[in-house]
């Protein structure tokens, strides 16, 4: 049977799916900031177990090999979001990503050889 209603979910599911679209600066800064934290946080639960983020950070000093497999992975993430959006024509979000992700890599290169 076919209803007349009006489908009132089908434009709020457009609405978050829209968000995804946007070019904006802004936006990409904010994706480019939280790709490395929530890759962080898979990192932790992994492979460090049930340390504290003081114990986790003291690990990785102790290991600086760790350090560099956990910059590389953070980074692929924040490249692979970088593709997908300048790919899709996104330039603005593009550039808040790639901002993100040389300040980032820059900061933790310093860690690293500090």
């Amino acid at each position: 049977m076919i209803s007349n209603k009006p489908k009132e979910n089908q434009s709020g599911i457009r609405k978050v799916f829209s968000s995804l679209y946007m070019d904006n600066f802004v936006y990409g800064a904010i994706l480019g900031l939280l790709a490395p934290v929530c890759s962080f946080i898979w990192y932790r639960v992994k492979m460090t177990g049930p340390l504290s983020l003081k114990e986790t950070f003291q690990w990785l000093r102790l290991n600086p090999t760790e350090l560099t497999a956990l910059m590389t992975s953070t980074l692929l993430i924040n490249v692979a979001l970088f593709t997908i959006f300048i790919n899709g024509r996104r330039d603005k979000t593009s550039i808040g990503i790639f901002l993100i992700t040389v300040i980032y890599a820059a900061t933790v290169m310093t860690l690293k050889f500090a």
